[in-house]
């Protein structure tokens, strides 16, 4: 694909249709994800030879939880397994691995020494930055940072009428913690549902979507790259006209 100043910077996906993948093709939900992991390797390493510099994923919300134990477990089992016999070769292509939610709560542990294992590793790379969405949900990161705000007025370090859009950004995961993540270009979402559901609210205002009904786990490098030159041909206006 040719060099172009309509490349995407930030390309956020929703990697949906494991279950579904996994009841058409008569296996367990779990094997179904373990597909999706697979396919998740592959579209990162397209969006690194492809010079992106941001690619999301949205790996597990905060209405995961509500699915059984089993299938709960089984998902943080092969993201300890992803990071396991991922991790090196992510490292050896400057790849640098962020996660935006609250990984620290209720993740099981095994699964935080992985993740925290692999922040660390690749804390000094400065290629394709990977971020997992992991116990993420929009509205919640949209109401921790109102109230970081509200206690900064309560302590008398900012007044109500003195904050702003920006304010609020640099307090979302994608803020200056982790060094000002600029919001989506495009968001893909796979399996042929049509909405957010709950991710990256903020940060999408002006993103561009891609919706294409192939389920995650059969979802490929050459569709993700036909997804980027389709979004290459938009005019972008941001409102402006």
């Amino acid at each position: 694909m040719e060099d172009s100043i309509k490349m995407p910077r930030h390309v956020a996906v929703i990697m949906d249709g494991n279950g579904r993948w996994a009841k058409k093709n008569g296996v367990s939900r779990l094997t179904g994800h373990n597909q999706g992991m697979l396919a998740m390797k592959e579209i990162i390493k397209k969006a690194d030879m492809m010079g992106i510099k941001y690619l999301t994923v949205y790996a597990f919300s905060t209405e995961n939880w509500k699915r059984s134990q089993e299938e709960v477990g089984g998902i943080f089992n092969l993201l300890v397994k992803f990071v396991g016999s991922e991790l090196a070769e992510l490292d050896a292509n400057n790849v640098k691995v962020h996660i935006l939610g609250e990984y620290r709560e209720k993740v099981p542990e095994a699964a935080i020494a992985s993740i925290e294992k692999a922040i660390k590793t690749t804390a000094d790379n400065d290629g394709l930055q990977f971020n997992i969405a992991l116990n993420y949900g929009s509205r919640a990161e949209i109401t921790k940072a109102v109230k970081t705000l509200c206690r900064k007025v309560e302590e008398g370090e900012l007044k109500a009428s003195e904050v702003t859009e920006d304010m609020v950004s640099r307090q979302l995961y994608t803020g200056d913690e982790n060094g000002n993540i600029p919001d989506p270009d495009l968001i893909i979402r796979t399996s042929g549902e049509e909405r957010l559901s709950n991710f990256l609210l903020w940060q999408a205002a002006y993103s561009e979507f891609a919706f294409t009904d192939t389920l995650w786990p059969d979802f490929t490098p050459e569709e993700f790259e036909s997804l980027i030159e389709e979004f290459s041909t938009r005019g972008r206006r941001f409102g402006g006209r």
